[in-house]
């Protein structure tokens, strides 16, 4: 299953053509995919398939199409502090994703039929904890996986507010699907070739919502023990957060606050219509926006050559503008960078000219990627190391 859209060369352009094509519809989708490499979830001989719109398989492992997951992440309709239960979990890249955005206070249980691919989402969700530059830009909800069959499920567990099955549902289990669900919440199965939304709207109404045409492996049937009764599978429990690990969350967010202010500036009413979508796609304002980039940049490395601003400053200058607040932001950052400048050393600027003519090679020269404020911040606190690493998640870099 899958097809639907091209290839990409990285992951950025798979989530291009998965946005171009209206397969990824929200911006909160939209970060979740683009945070997580699909690469990183194939084995090392297959990685070269990784951005194609299409299944994988090997031995137990396996991953949808990135079409099919985009579809069931815009229809869970998922927001922070929700509980969610994936049945079939998989290599866990669904469920990291869907962390990203239930945030530090939601719930994100999976159940997963064999136990080598368990041990295989956990060695993933490890290596993204550890090495992704992603995971200090959200407040994560760490998924957890239990073995055994979706559909050992006792039927006095919780529910939850999203559940998704990714493998076919026969039609005799539709109803044993819904009872996870609690009132208000969204169940997305397939369900007799179709990808379909289901939304508990009372104890006993449902709205139902076809969403594409779809091909899953169906559900595997429970086994029989020698008593003639199956096995019971206990979802994981609702762990209440210790203290020390609710003060590690809240320290992050207030650090990362600041972070967040920068990026995330309230634009005010474009002047006609139609304006902020030619903005923030056009090829009129590309080069504008990469100048933007530019001088914040040079704000947070405080390595700069003088020469190096009035080149991007002469490029990136185009007349008028989308909206009124972009002149007040350029003039400040443009300030700001003369301050830099102004106080750089003579040894920086003489090592800074040196390189003046690759670096500018092409219009606004190319700067070295930004540090990790977040991680920046938390070394700098006066708190002992071994406190230190744990508010970093004991990540090495």
């Amino acid at each position: 299953m899958g097809g639907a859209v091209s290839a990409g060369e990285d992951n950025d352009e798979l989530i291009d053509n998965l946005k171009e094509a209206h397969y990824i519809r929200s911006d909160l989708v939209e970060k979740a995919f683009r945070a997580i490499d699909r690469a990183d979830y194939y084995l090392e001989d297959y990685r070269d398939s990784a951005y194609k719109d299409l299944a994988w398989r090997h031995g137990n492992l396996h991953l949808s199409a990135p079409c099919i997951y985009s579809e069931v992440m815009e229809a869970l309709d998922l927001q922070p502090g929700l509980s969610f239960l994936n049945l079939g979990s998989g290599t866990g890249y669904l469920s990291t994703m869907v962390g990203l955005i239930l945030g530090p206070f939601g719930v994100n249980h999976g159940v997963e039929l064999h136990a080598d691919v368990v041990d295989y989402a956990y060695q993933k969700l490890d290596y993204f904890i550890k090495t992704s530059d992603s995971f200090d830009k959200f407040e994560f909800c760490e998924p957890t996986f239990v073995v055994g069959n979706c559909l050992e499920i006792p039927p006095e567990s919780r529910q939850y507010d999203r559940v998704y099955c990714g493998a076919g549902v026969q039609k005799e289990y539709e109803n044993y699907m819904k009872n996870l669900l609690k009132v208000g919440g969204i169940l997305v199965l397939p369900l007799e070739e179709k990808l379909t939304k289901i939304t508990r709207t009372g104890q006993s109404s449902w709205e139902t919502k076809k969403i594409i045409a779809v091909t899953f492996a169906p559900l595997v049937q429970p086994k029989q023990n020698v008593n003639g009764r199956p096995k019971s599978v206990p979802l994981p429990i609702f762990e209440v957060r210790t203290l020390q690990d609710l003060c590690r969350i809240a320290i992050r967010h207030t650090l990362r606050q600041p972070i967040a202010m920068g990026e995330g500036r309230t634009k005010r009413r474009v002047s006609f219509p139609g304006a902020r979508a030619m903005h923030r796609y056009g090829p009129r304002f590309e080069r504008r926006r990469f100048c933007r980039r530019f001088y914040r940049q040079c704000v947070n490395s405080m390595v700069l050559h003088d020469s190096m601003i009035p080149t991007a400053m002469d490029d990136c200058n185009y007349p008028g503008g989308v909206e009124e607040e972009e002149e007040e932001v350029e003039e400040e950052e443009e300030r700001a960078c003369r301050r830099v400048r102004e106080d750089l050393p003579e040894e920086d600027e003489e090592e800074c000219s040196g390189n003046e003519e690759e670096k500018n090679k092409g219009g606004c020269a190319r700067v070295e990627p930004p540090v990790n404020i977040l991680r920046e911040k938390i070394l700098r606190l006066p708190l002992p190391e071994p406190l230190k690493m744990y508010l970093l998640y004991y990540r090495e870099k």
